[in-house]
């Protein structure tokens, strides 16, 4: 299922909830990139416990202050025993200035007998249009969700979009942020915070990274007492690593980490690609395709 999956059944480690725990983070200003055309790709490996159970690729591309993003999301490994899950969501909006402004978000994803869907349409960040399924099921024990829930949101997917002013690798304005994220069913926060730099060579990647610690707030759509929902609030063992993109102010996620009641769940690219080029280039490259 997709990122939004993991924080509605928090505390599991299913091929379903891990996908969008890639939802956590790219960054970008558009001034920086008027005029130009960038693609982003990454392949990320999902494991826990250091056993993979899932593949995940990524795409992203800017033009100007427009973004479209997609994500796929499949059972691997050992996973493939268990579950042949698999899930996809889209996301497209506009980057004002330093902020992210989604239009459209789409989710589809299986796992055994179990479907869900979300179509939802955003305008300055409020929802105007939403369908889901299954429906959120009234219990006497679910903190309703409100209209003002459904204001100054961003979709799970546009939530990797996140301004980034100055230098590219100042730790404390890239992580020191709150993102409210309303995924068709529930509305949380993840409060994100600073906890240091530091250069890697893992795969294809060496240079720079910068660690933010990470915090899950249920706001609304969630049951209070469920034990899952509990674990998520307290859990202290959440971070992302954000690695630089080109000469952009532009971080993309290297490596998620969420701490959960079967293990440790990482998501972490095997394989990042990155294209930049100004509008001519990118009209010559369309046209050849």
């Amino acid at each position: 299922m997709i990122l939004a999956q993991h924080f509605r059944n928090p505390g599991t480690a299913r091929p379903a909830t891990a996908a969008l725990a890639l939802a956590a983070l790219i960054a970008s200003a558009t001034g920086a990139l008027a005029g130009q055309t960038v693609k982003y790709g990454g392949i990320y490996d999902v494991s826990v416990s250091g056993f993979r159970f899932a593949s995940a690729t990524l795409s992203l591309i800017l033009r100007d202050n427009a973004y479209s993003a997609k994500l796929n999301m499949h059972s691997a490994g050992l996973g493939r025993i268990f579950s042949s899950g698999r899930g996809e969501a889209e996301s497209s909006g506009w980057m004002r200035g330093s902020h992210v402004q989604p239009s459209h978000y789409y989710l589809d994803s299986s796992g055994g007998s179990i479907h869900t869907n979300v179509n939802m349409a955003l305008t300055r960040g409020r929802i105007r249009q939403l369908a889901v399924s299954p429906p959120l099921k009234e219990l006497p024990d679910r903190v309703p969700v409100t209209n003002a829930h459904k204001r100054n949101v961003l979709d799970p997917l546009s939530a990797i979009l996140m301004p980034v002013k100055g230098k590219v690798m100042d730790g404390k304005a890239a992580c020191n942020r709150t993102l409210p994220v309303f995924d068709g069913w529930t509305r949380y926060d993840v409060q994100l915070s600073y906890k240091g730099t530091k250069t890697i060579t893992e795969g294809d990647y060496t240079g720079p990274v910068v660690i933010c610690g990470a915090r899950w707030k249920p706001v609304a759509g969630h049951r209070e007492n469920k034990a899952s929902v509990q674990f998520m609030a307290n859990n202290r063992d959440m971070e992302t690593w954000l690695a630089p993109v080109a000469d952009l102010p532009l971080l993309t996620p290297y490596r998620i980490q969420i701490g959960t009641r079967s293990g440790t769940l990482v998501v972490q690219a095997r394989k990042i690609k990155v294209q930049q080029g100004d509008r001519k280039q990118a009209a010559v490259e369309a046209a050849s395709e």
